[in-house]
């Protein structure tokens, strides 16, 4: 979008105010600076150590993960869905199949709607784990992340018992899922609900309180409501800044119009309350699981019908000509199911924010236009607004609050 003209000036104003100024130090803050977490660049402008102003760069990192996106077919897309906020790759897997089935008009069975449903939340538990432990690792709270990446390894467990993957899952298909869970599964998921809580309670103890965490984050990278707002924000950072927004609840998809949960929320903005509303959001999450898990409906987890579209059950491959067909043409042909030519945008509450994926179809089972609004990409282009009068140590204090993941920045 240009520039309106009072914009430009101001922004020629701000730059040329730098160019005077030239005692100021450029500071390159990455790719490989090891607080960034990942391969993002910040081009910094300092006084001293106060921060006058940052460039972020979204480099480093492209897959072009958009154009694959109409090069393969609907379900074969969900593998690079994996390698975008690979932090929790289940909810972005839930994500894009969401969106082809709005495209399709795909009803999910009851039982796929729930599992998704209990996916996703783990997901988000997982990922909000890594944010809030690399929040406290980058201002010196060791003990916590060690207890949140002990954690995740549990949830990892899950997941391969899921799918037989623990970090790329592609677990998600159209119409359905790659496999149904197992009493294994089930098993685990239960004795993770009863041990986790604990171990939360321990986090929340250490870190909470921390004179250290508190003075590091109290205060700094002050975002307004009108702000995140203003600034297309969703998800905790938006929710911390008193934006009461959550697709689950104000557009409710999968199960989440059956259960009871809260959305955290907090008007202070701040460091500090993103970190709070992710931690208090992994508590609903597990109300959230416990509820699907115990609620959970009998029956597939695949649409049947005389459309091909999910794959069939193995019992019907082995043991009956048209699963043997259906199996064939949908795996080896590639040839199955078609989408309507019609547009589409469908989003889900990813751990981050809004993940939303807007499709167009041609009549083909791979999509025209694929176009995808990661959380990760809105919330970097705020991160200049926050630092700015801050100091140098408080860089790694907001940009990990904002939790960018670097492979949901390419464009």
């Amino acid at each position: 979008m240009p520039l309106s003209p009072a914009s430009s000036s101001a922004l020629d104003a701000h730059q040329a105010e730098l160019a005077e100024r030239d005692y100021l130090w450029t500071l390159n803050f990455g790719p490989q600076h090891p607080a960034t977490h990942t391969t993002l660049r910040i081009v910094l402008k300092l006084d001293g150590e106060r921060v006058v102003d940052a460039i972020p760069d979204i480099g480093y990192l492209h897959s072009g993960f958009e154009k694959i996106g109409e090069h393969l077919n609907y379900n074969q897309y969900v593998t690079v869905t994996d390698r975008m906020n690979y932090i929790s790759p289940l909810a972005n897997n839930v994500a894009w199949h969401h969106a082809v089935e709005t495209l399709m008009g795909i009803e999910l069975t009851p039982r796929c709607k729930y599992i998704r449903t209990i996916i996703a939340e783990l997901a988000r538990i997982s990922d909000h784990l890594l944010s809030n432990g690399a929040v406290g690792l980058d201002v010196g709270a060791f003990t916590f992340f060690l207890y949140g990446f002990y954690q995740r390894e549990v949830l990892y467990d899950i997941f391969e018992a899921l799918c037989g993957a623990r970090f790329t899952n592609s677990y998600t298909r159209t119409g359905g899922l790659m496999y149904d869970m197992t009493p294994l599964v089930i098993e685990k998921i239960r004795k993770f609900l009863r041990e986790f809580p604990r171990t939360l309670d321990d986090m929340e103890r250490l870190l909470n309180r921390n004179r250290i965490f508190v003075d590091r984050t109290k205060g700094v990278g002050v975002l307004t409501r009108e702000e995140a707002i203003s600034r297309s924000c969703t998800g905790p950072v938006a929710r911390a800044s008193g934006v009461t927004r959550d697709l689950r609840k104000d557009a409710p998809y999968l199960a989440y119009g059956d259960l009871d949960f809260e959305v955290p929320c907090s008007n202070v903005g701040d460091c500090y309350a993103r970190y709070l509303v992710r931690m208090a959001e992994i508590r609903e999450s597990l109300k959230i699981v416990a509820q699907a898990l115990e609620n959970l409906p009998s029956g597939p987890v695949n649409v049947g019908g005389d459309e091909r579209i999910a794959l069939p059950d193995k019992k019907q491959v082995y043991q009956t000509i048209e699963g043997t067909i259906t199996h064939f043409e949908l795996v080896m042909l590639n040839r199955g199911f078609t989408v309507p030519n019609e547009e589409v945008y469908a989003a889900i509450e990813a751990p981050n924010g809004e993940l939303g994926f807007y499709l167009s179809g041609d009549g083909s089972d791979v999509a025209y236009r694929a176009r995808c609004r990661p959380p990760s990409f809105i919330h970097f282009a705020i991160f200049p607004h926050l630092i700015r009068g801050h100091t140098l140590s408080d860089i790694v204090a907001v940009l990990g609050s904002l939790n960018i993941i670097a492979a949901e920045l390419d464009r």
